[in-house]
């Protein structure tokens, strides 16, 4: 069985409230006709029908402040409650305390050692490099475990050769910052027929998007929307090429923020779980309520 792992940073479960959470404006029908109607809002959950589950997760951990990047996404890596061992949520880059808990054993060295195959989808473009080899850029926690289990991240000529996916799905900020005009662009249906393409690739395929957590940050409510909107395009296109006996679509988030625009900061909100698969496939994760208990899920299902 696969598992490929949709990790969106920011968003939240949040309140039916249109004037703040684009989860409650958005246009997403496709997304909506999984749910039985329901929009992804905090009510809505628990869901568990024949074609996906939802379920709030606890971002919090126990630990006072609001959940951070880094620490949440080393969490959803490792499974062990790093905030609440050191004290502190923390973020958006991980500090030396945390990047400790990614030097070894988290999925992606698992399953390495586990002789299966994984990647993280996204390419990432040459300026990305230029930083972090001078130093000016810090990896994140995801790229950070993944380099720090031997496996290399994708390029732009990985991009180029259809090997991996651009970070905003499509493929329009390759043209419209990054300069590069050839860059391949894709309509939200076809870059989710993509993901699926590539994710069935791999035993364990990650996927980072980050643009949702931008624009929480930036209390913006037309670029949010439209996020969700494509984003909605995407995921009819990628259960539209991923079958039942596939295994496992796994969407989760490190903590809240795109789902209250009245706040530039994060949220203490629940985080959405979903899961798009076999009903008896997604047994192993229907009892998850903590962000810690995800990656031990992950690891089970993997048999790692």
């Amino acid at each position: 069985m696969k598992l490929l792992f949709l990790f969106l940073d920011g968003i939240g479960l949040g309140e039916d409230n249109p004037e703040i959470n684009p989860f409650a404006k958005a246009d997403m029908p496709f997304l909506e006709s999984l749910l039985g109607g329901k929009k992804l809002l905090h009510s809505s959950a628990p869901i568990d029908n024949d074609l996906v589950c939802l379920r709030a997760v606890d971002p919090n951990l126990g630990v006072k402040g609001l959940p951070q990047s880094a620490t949440g996404q080393a969490v959803l890596l490792t499974g062990i409650n790093i905030p609440k061992e050191l004290g502190y949520h923390y973020g958006p880059k991980p500090n030396p305390e945390t990047a400790k808990y990614l030097e070894d054993n988290t999925i992606f060295h698992k399953v390495i050692k586990a002789d299966k195959t994984t990647a993280l989808l996204n390419g990432y473009p040459p300026r990305y490099f230029d930083g972090i080899d001078s130093g000016k850029r810090l990896y994140s926690s995801i790229p950070l475990a993944l380099t720090n289990a031997g496996i290399s991240l994708f390029t732009h000529e990985d991009y180029f050769a259809g090997k991996a996916l651009s970070a905003d799905f499509t493929g329009q900020g390759w043209h419209d910052f990054l300069g590069f005009p050839d860059a391949p662009l894709f309509d939200p249906h076809t870059a989710g027929v993509k993901l699926a393409e590539l994710a069935k690739q791999y035993d364990f395929s990650f996927f980072e998007y980050w643009a949702s957590d931008y624009a929480g940050h930036k209390q913006d409510m037309e670029s949010a929307v439209e996020q969700l909107e494509i984003f909605d395009g995407v995921l009819q296109g990628l259960l539209s090429a991923w079958k039942n006996e596939d295994g496992v679509i796994l969407l989760t988030s490190d903590h809240g923020n795109m789902e209250d625009l009245s706040t530039r900061k994060h949220t203490a909100n629940s985080v959405p779980l979903l899961l798009f698969g076999d009903k008896e496939l997604r047994k192993e994760f229907n009892q998850i309520k903590q962000l810690t208990e995800i990656a031990p899920a992950i690891e089970r299902f993997l048999n790692l």
